[in-house]
């Protein structure tokens, strides 16, 4: 069952309910274990944030435990010998339960219900694997003799019941039906003001929306409204603070020392002490990750400000629905970034709150994603074709692949896992590409925080600028080897941004058709990337100081791509001549790349891009989005699909935009590995207007 239903609706109650009823029927005389209950969340927080609202329900007798990478090895022995309700997440079933499954054993012969908190956020790769991870779960359950009912629960999720399915591999029923009271709730749709200056390529330069949004956090904890900002990065989330804090300072500073910062990588005695400060009215302003999107529940909110677009209407809406929780009306800010689909929504705002939140785009066949949880799978309890109806129809095909590489043995009795390694391992469920980097402050060897090893390169490079609750620090080298990176404090008058070039290659077309004289296609590709240099860009404004090379290794992507091709001749008869045509692809497929996310539940960020005048493996002009993760994320299929609507928006955003040349607001990306050149506006609207319209 999947409960899909508005933001403060009473989903928990949905499923405390019939869990802890469960529970307290089935104890034993003398207070033995009974029924147990399974509770996961896709963030600690979320899990902390149930075991405090359980605890406080004054079921004495009720045994309830957190299991998460913050307890210890007697909370855990505790958790799994004792507890009727554990909350844990989908990276600690994967690592610890699942494997440990005979030491748990008590715990899974009695599991009755597995609750499935905020399943939106289980999209794309990270979808796919906890779609794996619960049918192992499945087939563990099964294994010690139980039969749990799941029980799913979202605020913002299309086709619920057809998500359900999909994630646990079970027929679902939704309850979509919704009679909760709620406040009324203010909308606002900000554009920031262009500053006056220029940035790359002479382009008109906006002020940043981090420090837009910053001074609307100021002058609503001035005015005595308690308000959550969400930033899209870490570097954002800790300068929004930081500058609301500089502007109380001035009125009063005591509003300064109300207003933080709280994301990823701070030590989890910090998360945790500011997770109270703002449920107990300490903190009136805090500037956030999306970590606190999820329904933590944070009573008397009055407003949220959102630095861009989060990526998707599914988690604008779930941000929007942190304030006027209890019932009173509430404001929601959202403030545009310069970016194409940023400026398209603010001044198209029908197709930001006239529609639907988007499907669920998550592929639980992806090889990359089903082999390492086979091999997972078999260490637990060796697979037998039994299994392939839990797994899917590729799951054949898959072991053979398995069995030449040694990593299963088939033996009469089924496919075991025979490597000396830890199986689950091999399955990296967050996509963090490796091992966590620590950050350690040069002077005191204090470690600050961690990054993971795949953002390293971009983040924490030599020379890269990293703020840290308020403080700015310059890195002084980054050893991925060793898994740190070096740090000292400074103020340095600039912020640094990375670049990185890629290159394409077509392995395999799954999927193509005609439109007018394109043709699109769907199929796998192989992406070869490098951070190549790192930009300075002064505070504020954003605009280029300086570049400086960095010589950093090159990593190779196996993943799926959409792509679509132009012929010459009627690029010819278009009028778009040879020089035109690098500028005129880059451009589209920068737009494109903005536009998607649209589309599809993704960020930019997710995906990539590369264009060419004239492809090896095409021999035409050919525009590319790619997916940022192994395998894909289904995100690019998804363009495929609707590639028509999708790129019809696209060449609609880059003629509304009102620059002469091109800017963030419609071409110019900031994640281009070149520069943002050559980039070609009008050349980008001739390539989109040979497209039949929608």
């Amino acid at each position: 069952m999947i409960v899909a239903t508005s933001t403060a609706s009473g989903k928990s109650l949905g499923y405390l309910m019939p869990t802890l009823q469960a529970i307290e029927e089935s104890r034993g005389p003398k207070g033995q274990r009974g029924a147990t209950v399974l509770y996961l969340a896709p963030t600690k927080a979320l899990a902390h944030d149930q075991f405090n609202k359980i605890s406080q329900l004054g079921l004495s007798q009720l045994r309830v435990a957190t299991h998460d990478g913050d307890s210890d090895t007697e909370a855990r022995a505790w958790a799994r010998d004792y507890a009727e309700y554990v909350l844990t997440n989908p990276d600690m079933l994967h690592h610890s339960l699942l494997p440990r499954h005979q030491q748990w054993s008590r715990f899974f012969k009695t599991l009755s219900f597995v609750v499935i908190d905020e399943c939106h956020q289980y999209r794309g790769v990270f979808g796919a694997h906890v779609a794996m991870i619960l049918r192992r779960l499945r087939r563990i359950a099964q294994a010690h003799g139980a039969d749990p009912v799941f029980i799913l629960a979202s605020a913002t999720i299309a086709d619920p019941d057809d998500a359900a399915t999909r994630l646990t591999g079970l027929p679902a029923i939704a309850v979509t039906e919704d009679a909760s009271p709620r406040g009324p709730i203010t909308i606002g749709l900000w554009e920031p003001p262009f500053t006056g200056e220029t940035g790359e390529n002479a382009a008109p330069s906006r002020r940043s929306a981090t420090f837009e949004a910053a001074d609307l956090l100021t002058d609503l904890v001035v005015s005595g409204a308690r308000t959550l900002l969400f930033a899209r990065s870490r570097r954002g989330v800790e300068s929004a603070a930081n500058h609301a804090r500089n502007h109380l300072n001035e009125v009063d500073p005591e509003l300064a020392r109300a207003v933080a910062a709280y994301r990823g990588g701070y030590l989890p005695d910090e998360r945790r002490q500011l997770e109270s400060a703002l449920r107990d009215g300490q903190l009136r302003g805090l500037a956030t990750t999306n970590a606190l999107e999820l329904g933590i529940d944070i009573n008397g909110l009055d407003a949220v400000v959102l630095a861009g677009f989060p990526g998707s209407r599914a988690a604008m809406w779930q941000q929007f629905g942190r304030a006027g929780r209890s019932g009173e009306a509430a404001l929601a800010m959202l403030v545009a970034r310069d970016d194409p689909l940023d400026t398209y929504l603010v001044n198209h705002p029908e197709t930001l709150l006239g529609h639907p939140v988007e499907t669920s785009v998550f592929d639980p066949g992806n090889p990359h994603v089903l082999a390492p949880h086979l091999c997972a799978a078999a260490a637990e309890i060796p697979l037998t074709t039994a299994d392939f109806d839990v797994f899917g129809a590729s799951t054949p095909e898959i072991l053979s692949s398995l069995e030449e590489a040694k990593l299963l043995r088939r033996r009469p009795k089924g496919w075991f896992w025979t490597d000396p390694r830890r199986a689950s391992d091999l399955a990296d469920i967050r996509s963090s590409g490796g091992h966590p980097i620590q950050l350690v402050e040069l002077s005191s060897g204090t470690v600050l925080g961690t990054i993971d090893e795949a953002s390293a390169p971009a983040m924490v490079h030599s020379g890269a600028t990293y703020m840290h609750q308020g403080k700015d620090y310059l890195v002084d080298a980054l050893d991925l080897d060793d898994g740190v990176a070096f740090l000292h404090r400074d103020e340095p008058a600039y912020f640094t941004t990375s670049r990185e070039i890629n290159e394409i290659a077509i392995l395999h077309t799954k999927r193509q058709r005609t439109w007018g004289p394109a043709t699109l296609h769907f199929g796998e590709v192989e992406v070869s990337a490098q951070v190549v240099s790192y930009l300075r860009r002064k505070h504020g404004s954003g605009q280029v100081i300086g570049e400086y090379p960095l010589d950093l290794p090159t990593r190779s992507l196996q993943t799926t791509a959409v792509w679509w091709t132009i012929p010459d001749n009627t690029l010819a008869a278009a009028g778009l001549g040879d020089t035109d045509l690098p500028g005129a692809a880059h451009a589209a497929e920068h737009a494109s790349i903005g536009i998607l996310p649209l589309f599809a539940t993704c960020s930019r960020w997710d995906i990539g891009g590369v264009s060419t005048a004239n492809h090896a493996d095409t021999g035409q002009l050919t525009v590319f989005v790619h997916d940022g993760y192994p395998g894909g994320a289904g995100f690019a299929e998804r363009g495929f699909t609707v590639a028509e609507e999708w790129l019809t928006s696209t060449r609609e955003a880059i003629a509304a935009c009102q620059c002469a040349e091109g800017c963030p607001s419609c071409v110019q990306s900031p994640k281009c590995g070149n520069q943002n050149h050559p980039l070609d506006k009008s050349g980008a609207l001739s390539l989109l207007n040979l497209l039949p319209p929608a």
